[in-house]
């Protein structure tokens, strides 16, 4: 972004002969508490001087007055050009990290600047406005510069624009210059690193026991593609290459990509307290810690969202994306944003997954009743495995008040699953339901980790099974 110094009209306008008046009204407002009490003085010494009779006084005040103004002429008729620019170190940081803005002013006029006062507009969230003040900046130089920026909270914060502020050596007037450009820092959630877990009902993907589909199951079943360099020529076919007139092989045996799909619940209903140590902000960390760990495993993922919104959106009937690098920068961005629904029901999500057919199904919901359980328990329906993480709000909100009874008791890090207190019209029913209709039940509270939770998703479902034995075995006698 380039830009002349001073403008000769309103920030941000070109200068130009129409604006010459009002460009130097702008001028006369950018002078300092200094200017302004130096023209102050010269007129009440010019009136004093008139009462008194004193003509020295008088000469004393004109110079007092006219200082200032020479100085804001000056300035007026200063012709130079600079141009700015701003670079994000990283442009996607996690939350409670830090990133460093770069930047850079270029002198791209024949003359040199005066002093520049550099200034870069941020959101209170992420710090205190930086200010720079540079030196004389010679024909053809540059300057550079940088800041950090830090945010505990999520989100899509704006940076910019970008503003110069010219000063005279006598700190009489100032003129601010804005650059339009604008550049946006994304926070996203903050990922763990979670450990390998084989889970129940989940299909194998890159790295494991490879399912294969045939690439054909005939000759007129082909679906050939274009010959690439180092292909077998063996497969190339020859029907297909004497159709298009260019050589064509079958296609390789694909291997079937397991998919995962991490539900997250953003009812606001469901949901109490806010800020980065709230039941919903860790919700939120653990579907991109999950939507990232399954897509570096190889499998194809999604994000649902209780609404029935799904990222990435229908791709033909499945929906499903599965480039690790690509499609994890698309759920972390959208993750960074998404908050809270008004929606009160987990139904919308319910009618997507009864569409089709899902591999392991990952859910981090909140506050649940006795219909919310019927519609995710239906949901286990559809899917080859399902994990929950189950953040109930009054048993979160106990850390803050240890005199709060609990609906039902979370499990201590590494630790089995807790049999939930009996409470038919509470949370417990539910996660009775839920684990009924074979759904793999984690129970969540402030302080646990996601990281320690998930390294033992696979000793919850043993002791779920065993206990679900011993429930039965108990009724049968």
């Amino acid at each position: 972004m380039t830009a002349p110094v001073p403008p000769a009209g309103p920030a941000g306008a070109p200068p130009g002969g129409a604006q010459q008046g009002g460009g130097f009204r702008t001028a006369l407002a950018g002078l300092t508490t200094r200017g302004r009490s130096f023209v102050a003085a010269g007129v009440a010494a010019a009136v004093c001087s008139y009462v008194l009779g004193q003509s020295d006084l008088l000469r004393v005040g004109l110079l007092l007055a006219a200082l200032p103004l020479v100085c804001v002429a000056v300035l007026y008729r200063t012709r130079y050009r600079v141009a700015g620019s701003r670079r994000l170190a990283p442009s996607r940081v996690p939350a409670m990290s830090e990133a460093r803005v770069h930047l850079r002013v270029d002198n791209v006029s024949r003359v040199p600047t005066g002093m520049l006062m550099l200034q870069d507009r941020v959101p209170y969230v992420l710090g205190p406005r930086p200010r720079f003040v540079l030196d004389r900046v010679e024909p053809g130089g540059h300057r550079e510069v940088s800041y950090r920026v830090r945010s505990d909270l999520r989100g899509r914060y704006p940076l910019g624009p970008l503003q110069l502020r010219l000063t005279d050596p006598f700190g009489m007037c100032e003129l601010t210059r804005s650059f339009s450009a604008f550049d946006t820092l994304t926070v996203v959630p903050k990922v763990e690193a979670l450990p390998a877990v084989r889970l129940a009902g989940e299909s194998s993907g890159y790295g494991e026991s490879h399912s294969r589909a045939p690439a054909f199951a005939g000759d007129d079943d082909v679906i050939p593609r274009g010959y690439r360099h180092g292909d077998d020529l063996r497969r190339v076919h020859w029907r297909s290459t004497a159709k298009y007139g260019e050589l064509m092989v079958r296609r390789e045996e694909q291997p079937n990509r397991a998919r995962c799909t991490v539900l997250l619940d953003t009812r606001r209903i469901a949901y109490y307290g806010s800020g980065p140590d709230s039941a919903f902000e860790w919700a939120v960390s653990g579907a991109a810690s999950v939507a990232t760990h399954m897509l570096e495993r190889g499998f194809s993922v999604r994000l649902l969202t209780d609404n029935g919104t799904t990222v990435p959106g229908p791709d033909g009937a499945t929906g499903f994306a599965g480039d690790s690098s690509d499609m994890a920068g698309v759920l972390l961005d959208t993750l960074a944003v998404v908050d809270h629904s008004e929606t009160e029901e987990l139904s919308a999500a319910y009618d997507v997954l009864r569409s089709g057919t899902e591999g392991l199904l990952v859910a981090f919901i909140g506050d649940m009743d006795l219909r919310d359980a019927a519609s995710v328990g239906r949901m286990r329906q559809r899917a080859g495995g399902a994990v929950a993480f189950v953040l109930d709000s009054d048993a979160w909100l106990t850390r803050e008040s240890a005199a709060r009874p609990e609906p039902y008791p979370g499990p201590a890090p590494g630790a089995g699953p807790a049999e939930p207190v009996e409470d038919p019209d509470g949370t417990a029913a539910a996660i009775r339901i839920l684990r009924e209709s074979g759904w793999t039940i984690v129970a969540v509270r402030a302080g646990d980790t996601l990281t320690d939770l998930w390294q033992h998703v696979d000793r919850y479902r043993s002791l779920e099974e065993s206990q679900q034995e011993q429930r039965e075995a108990g009724a049968t006698a």
